[in-house]
């Protein structure tokens, strides 16, 4: 595997675990409001749906690479939707959007190029 090969295969899955890890760190604002431990619980795992479906498109991700650029990119539209549908729009909203939906983006538009140096090689 060339060195440009080794770099597009690792970065979105490094990118990917890092996006994962960055949005399992809003779950933590359940602890200390005052809930019962299996509230706390219950509470912690409905935060961390997104971060559970991801892991999952991930690790399929790791060895077919369009599902992972279809599913986060398509996980970035839909962030963008929530928002724009659940918000009346405010311009701080975009930054929200660029900062959650756009490292879902660039990370779908990896493994995308990822998928297509495969496809090429073959």
């Amino acid at each position: 595997m060339a060195k440009i090969n080794k770099f597009i295969f690792w970065t979105p899955r490094i990118l990917a675990i890092i996006f994962l890890l960055f949005l399992a760190l809003f779950s933590l604002d359940v602890f200390g409001n005052g809930l019962s431990f299996w509230q706390t619980v219950v509470a912690f795992l409905m935060h961390n749906i997104p971060v559970f479906v991801l892991l999952i498109v991930l690790l399929i991700s790791w060895k077919h690479e369009i599902v992972g650029g279809i599913a986060f990119i398509l996980a970035g539209l839909l962030y963008v939707a929530l928002i724009l549908i659940n918000k009346p729009f405010e311009w701080y909203l975009l930054a929200w959007i660029i900062q959650i939906s756009g490292v879902a983006f660039f990370i779908g538009v990896l493994f995308l190029v990822g998928w297509f140096r495969k496809r090429k090689n073959k």
